[in-house]
C-alpha cells in the first residue's frame, strides 16, 4: 500500500496513488513530486511519436531493400559491406534519470547494502517515502525501508546513486527539491562516506559503505 502524504488515503500501488496526486493536489504537490508526474507525461506523450519513427524506420528499410534488389540485378554481393544502421545510442540513466559522471554496468551482477543518514537545514530526509522507493535497478531503497541502500550493479558512483532519486551531491554541494546549497561562510555542506571526505563523480560505493550528507546553515 502507498500512503498519499499530502491526505494520508492509502492506495494498492503508485499508479493510482499517482492519479490521485494529479487529480486532487496539483496545487499542493513539492518540486520531486511535480517533476516525477511532468515526466511521466512527457513519457506519455513521447510514445506515439517513437512508435511513428520505427514504423518509418522500418519503411525505409524495406524501400532501401527493394531498391538494391533492383539495381543489383537480384544478385547477392559476396565481399563486406557497409553497415545501414549504426550500433550504439546515446546512454541513459534509469527510467526518468539522466545518466552522470559514469555510468553502472553489468545490472544484476553483484547485490551490496549499506546506509545513509542525510540532513538538509535540520530536516531529516526519510527515503522510506513513495518517492525515494525503487527508483532504479542499479541503485535503489526497498521495502519502505530508508536507511539502508542496495546496489545492483557494477560501477554505482555516490554522485550516479543520488541521482536516482534527484538529489544532486558534489563535494561542496547538495541539490535537494530544487535548492541548490553551497558550502560558504554561510553554509557547512558535508559529503563523506564511512567518516572520510569523497568525490562523488568517482567515487564507487562498496559493501558496507555509511552515507553521510549534511546541508547545515551557520
Amino acid at each position: 500500500m502507498v500512503e498519499c502524504r499530502y491526505c494520508g488515503r492509502e492506495f494498492e500501488d503508485d499508479s493510482a496513488h499517482r492519479e490521485h496526486l494529479r487529480d486532487s493536489h496539483t496545487e499542493e504537490l513539492g518540486p520531486i513530486d511535480r517533476r516525477r508526474l511532468d515526466a511521466e507525461g512527457s513519457e506519455r506523450s513521447r510514445t506515439p511519436i517513437y512508435l511513428a519513427g520505427i514504423v518509418l524506420v522500418l519503411a525505409l528499410g524495406v524501400m532501401a531493400g527493394a531498391g538494391y534488389v533492383l539495381l543489383d540485378g537480384g544478385r547477392s554481393g559476396s565481399g563486406s559491406a557497409g553497415s545501414a544502421s549504426g550500433g550504439g545510442g546515446a546512454a541513459t540513466g534509469p527510467g526518468n534519470v539522466n545518466a552522470v559522471a559514469q555510468t553502472p554496468t553489468g545490472v544484476g551482477s553483484v547485490h551490496t547494502h549499506g546506509t545513509i543518514e542525510m540532513r538538509v537545514t535540520g530536516q531529516q530526509v526519510d527515503f522510506s517515502q513513495s518517492q525515494y522507493q525503487l527508483q532504479a535497478d542499479a541503485f535503489h531503497f526497498e521495502n519502505s525501508e530508508g536507511s539502508r541502500w542496495h546496489v545492483h550493479a557494477q560501477g554505482v558512483t555516490l554522485e550516479y546513486a543520488m541521482s536516482t532519486l534527484d538529489i544532486g551531491v558534489t563535494n561542496d554541494s547538495v541539490t535537494y527539491e530544487g535548492e541548490t546549497y553551497r558550502g560558504g561562510p554561510n553554509t557547512t555542506v558535508t559529503v563523506r562516506v564511512n567518516g572520510s571526505p569523497v568525490q562523488p563523480s568517482e567515487y564507487v560505493l562498496q559493501e558496507g559503505d555509511q552515507i553521510r550528507i549534511i546541508v547545515e546553515e551557520n
